[in-house]
């Protein structure tokens, strides 16, 4: 087959691994992290995306991304099915299942999460560094916008002394995905859990889920929309289904 991926940056080192051993022609096109705090806008650019692939004779789109705060929700097929991760964000791509990842909340829900490609590419280096954790408030986002404004020593400060960090998180875990020199990154999340406090977990990635995108092995774990069809997000395990297009 010849595929399309179009990937967020997160995952930028396992898409580009798994493409060059896909027994398929793998085309790959990358796009900005910091889109994904904005999900309407990062829907828009992948449905102009998935518009411009139309013709180019491709098998099928494969969508690296998760669910991502329902910014894949809605997007449409033109001419070839998408492809989708059953997933409702990237740790459970790091992490390669859902089970592992509702294991994982599941022992320790207030969780700091890490991850090399995350880390060297975040639009704002030293700030939400995290790519989710199991509480509703956006500290992430907070801290980044703290960090803006105030420079990252004022924004650690601010947040330690409103005791931010330590009332809603008490583990930093990284996840190492066995792709690239994660060794900074790793001390990074060690040196962030000290000063703050939690534990700390090194946690081995699992490539399986981007191995089975990339690869045409589209079974339980992902959604093949139709053309003609659009994502919805499912209130069931599926995490998402298709429907047809108005």
């Amino acid at each position: 087959m010849r595929l399309k991926v179009l990937g967020c940056e997160a995952l930028a080192r396992m898409v580009y691994f798994q493409a060059a051993v896909s027994p398929h022609v793998v085309d790959v096109e990358i796009y900005r992290l910091g889109l994904h705090v904005r999900p309407p806008e990062l829907r828009t650019h992948l449905q102009e995306r998935i518009d411009a692939c139309q013709g180019h004779g491709y098998d099928a789109l494969l969508l690296a991304y998760g669910l991502c705060g329902k910014a894949t929700e809605g997007l449409t097929a033109r001419d070839v099915p998408l492809v989708l991760p059953r997933a409702h964000d990237c740790i459970t791509l790091f992490l390669g299942s859902r089970a592992r990842y509702t294991e994982e909340f599941s022992r320790d829900p207030g969780t700091y999460w890490y991850a090399l490609d995350y880390i060297q590419r975040n639009d704002q280096p030293g700030a939400a560094l995290s790519i989710g954790a199991g509480v509703t408030d956006d500290l992430p986002g907070v801290y980044a916008a703290y960090v803006e404004k105030y420079g990252q020593d004022n924004a650690d400060y601010l947040m330690e002394v409103m005791g931010a960090w330590q009332k809603h998180y008490d583990r930093a875990a990284y996840v190492d995905m066995g792709v690239g020199d994660g060794r900074a990154a790793e001390a990074q999340a060690r040196a962030d859990a000290e000063r703050r406090g939690w534990k700390f977990a090194r946690l081995e990635g699992d490539l399986r889920l981007i191995r089975g995108l990339l690869s045409g092995a589209w079974e339980e774990d992902y959604l093949v929309i139709p053309p003609g069809h659009r994502i919805r997000m499912s209130s069931d395990e599926g995490v998402v289904r298709s429907e047809p297009a108005d």
